[in-house]
């Protein structure tokens, strides 16, 4: 079994930053768009998001470390966190097919 660093409150904040739909698009665009990543008006421009709107969500996807975001002059280019995305992946599948045993137990004390 592959030991997730998240914890259960860390990937519940992940998931709840994806709830929404405009975040989840905004993070599928970055992870299509690859390490390069896209600045500020270049994600606008894709997903037709005032600035304002656009600026929340992306605070939003940051707080849950789903999005990196690096100052390069007066751009500010965003970027998919694939490590929070592979650590969020590792704590949903941890426990695959390991069994129920253990749960059960609990449940009979």
């Amino acid at each position: 079994m592959n030991q997730s660093p998240l914890n259960e409150q860390a990937a519940a904040d992940a998931l709840a930053a994806l709830g929404n739909r405009t975040r989840l698009r905004l993070f599928r665009l970055l992870v299509k768009a690859g390490h390069d990543g896209l600045n500020i008006g270049e994600i606008q421009a894709r997903l037709d998001v005032p600035a304002s709107t656009l600026a929340h969500h992306i605070a939003a996807l940051a707080q849950a470390g789903l999005i990196e975001q690096e100052r390069l002059g007066r751009e500010t280019r965003c970027r998919a966190g694939y490590q929070r995305m592979q650590d969020l992946l590792d704590y949903l599948s941890d426990e695959c097919c390991a069994g129920l045993a253990d749960m059960t137990d609990d449940a009979a004390a």
